[in-house]
C-alpha cells in the first residue's frame, strides 16, 4: 500500500505539472488566433503600420480553414504591456508555430524583432518549406545602423550579407517607391499574356483593389511575372487605366513617368535554396492590404498560390471557392488607424 501511496503521488505531482502547463499554455495560446483544419499546418505572420494586416490575415485565415480545412495559426504583433494587437511594436508571440508549419504567409512591415522570435523564422526560411510574402513583405524587417542582431541582414537596406535583404534574396524583391499615387490611383490586376494557363491564375479573371502599384526593379532569373499592375486614375475599380505621362509631386520634387508602359509585375513565383540546400517555392503579390481582400479575384489569386506553394496546384478548380467567412469590413490602410483594444481572441 505504500509503494502505492507513492505511486499516487508521483502520478499527482505529474498531473498537476501538466494542468499547470496546459494552464499556461491556454493563457499564451490567447495572443493568436487558431482556425483548425485537418489539412496542411499554415501559419499566417501579421504585423503592419499601415495596411491592415491584423484585419486582413484572420480573414484569410478562415478562407483557408473553412473552405479548404487547412489548420491556421494566424500570429499578432502583441503590446507586451496589454496583451492587446498593437501592429506599431515589433512584439510577435508564438513564432514557434513555424516549426511544425507546412506554408509561412508574412505581411510584416519594418519589423525588428528580438532574436529569440527571429530565429523562428529563420530556421524557417532555410528549411527549404514554402513562402508567401504579400504587400509589405517585400520590406518586412529594418534593422538600425547600430543593431547587432544577428539577423539585420534581413532588413530591407541591407548592403553585405543579403542585398535588399530578405525581400530580394527570398521573395525576389525589395522596398523601391510607390509606382502608382499612394492613395490616389488603385490598381487592377492583369494576367500577364504567356501566363494564362497557369494554375495559379485560374479563375482571376478580375482583380482589383484599392492599394497602389509598387515599384520592381528586375525580378531574379527563376522568378515569373503572374499578374501585371494597371495603374488605374481613381480610387475605384472602374475607374479608367492611365495613359501617357503622369507627373507627381513627391518630396518636393515633380517626378513624370508612364506608369503603364511598361506595367510592372504585382504577383510572381520565385524560389529560394537556403542553408538546407532545398528549393522552396516562393509566391508573392505587391497586393494584399486587408482592403484588398475584399476583391474575390484577389483572394482566389492567394489561394491559388497557397495551394502552388504547398505543391498541390492539381487541385486547384477552375474557381475556386474563397467566399468571405463572416462579417468583414477591413478598416482602410493608413497610419495609425488601426483599431484600439482589440485582441487576438476578438477574430475568432
Amino acid at each position: 500500500m505504500e509503494g502505492f501511496g507513492l505511486s499516487m503521488k508521483k502520478i499527482s505531482r505529474r498531473s498537476l505539472l501538466l494542468a499547470a502547463s496546459s494552464t499556461a499554455f491556454a493563457a499564451e495560446e490567447k495572443l493568436w488566433a487558431v482556425y483548425k483544419g485537418k489539412g496542411k499546418r499554415i501559419v499566417l505572420i501579421s504585423g503592419d503600420e499601415e495596411y491592415r494586416s491584423e484585419e486582413g490575415l484572420p480573414q484569410l485565415g478562415k478562407i483557408l480553414s473553412t473552405h479548404h480545412g487547412f489548420h491556421c495559426t494566424v500570429l499578432f504583433a502583441i503590446d507586451p504591456k496589454t496583451n492587446l494587437i498593437n501592429p506599431e511594436v515589433s512584439n510577435i508571440p508564438g513564432l514557434e508555430a513555424l516549426h511544425s508549419a507546412d506554408l509561412m504567409i508574412i505581411a510584416t512591415r519594418f519589423r525588428e524583432l528580438p532574436d529569440e522570435q527571429m530565429r523562428h523564422i529563420d530556421e524557417y526560411v532555410h528549411s527549404g518549406r514554402p513562402i508567401i510574402g504579400l504587400r509589405t513583405a517585400t520590406h518586412a524587417f529594418e534593422y538600425k545602423d547600430t543593431s547587432t542582431s544577428q539577423f539585420r541582414h534581413y532588413g530591407y537596406r541591407d548592403k553585405t550579407k543579403w542585398p535588399g535583404g530578405f525581400g530580394k534574396q527570398v521573395l525576389g524583391e525589395t522596398w523601391i517607391t510607390h509606382h502608382g499615387h499612394h492613395a490616389v490611383q488603385s490598381t487592377r490586376g492583369l494576367i500577364a499574356p504567356d501566363e494564362k494557363q497557369n494554375p495559379i491564375v485560374r479563375g482571376c479573371e478580375d482583380i482589383w483593389g484599392p492599394s497602389d502599384v509598387y515599384t520592381v526593379t528586375k525580378l531574379p532569373s527563376p522568378a515569373q511575372p503572374l499578374i501585371l499592375g494597371q495603374v488605374l486614375e481613381g480610387m475605384k475599380s472602374t475607374d479608367k487605366p492611365i495613359e501617357g505621362d503622369y507627373t507627381i509631386e513627391r518630396q518636393g520634387k515633380k517626378l513624370s513617368k508612364r506608369p503603364n508602359d511598361p506595367m510592372m509585375p504585382i504577383a510572381w513565383t520565385n524560389s529560394f535554396a537556403g542553408r538546407s540546400g532545398k528549393s522552396a517555392r516562393v509566391f508573392t503579390t505587391t497586393m494584399g492590404a486587408a482592403s484588398d481582400l475584399v476583391n474575390e479575384g484577389l483572394r482566389r489569386l492567394i489561394v491559388n498560390g497557397v495551394y502552388w506553394s504547398l505543391g498541390m496546384e492539381k487541385k486547384i478548380p477552375k474557381r475556386t471557392k474563397v467566399d468571405l467567412v463572416g462579417d468583414f469590413r477591413p478598416t482602410f490602410f493608413g497610419f495609425g488607424k488601426f483599431r484600439r483594444d482589440l485582441k487576438p481572441s476578438d477574430f475568432a
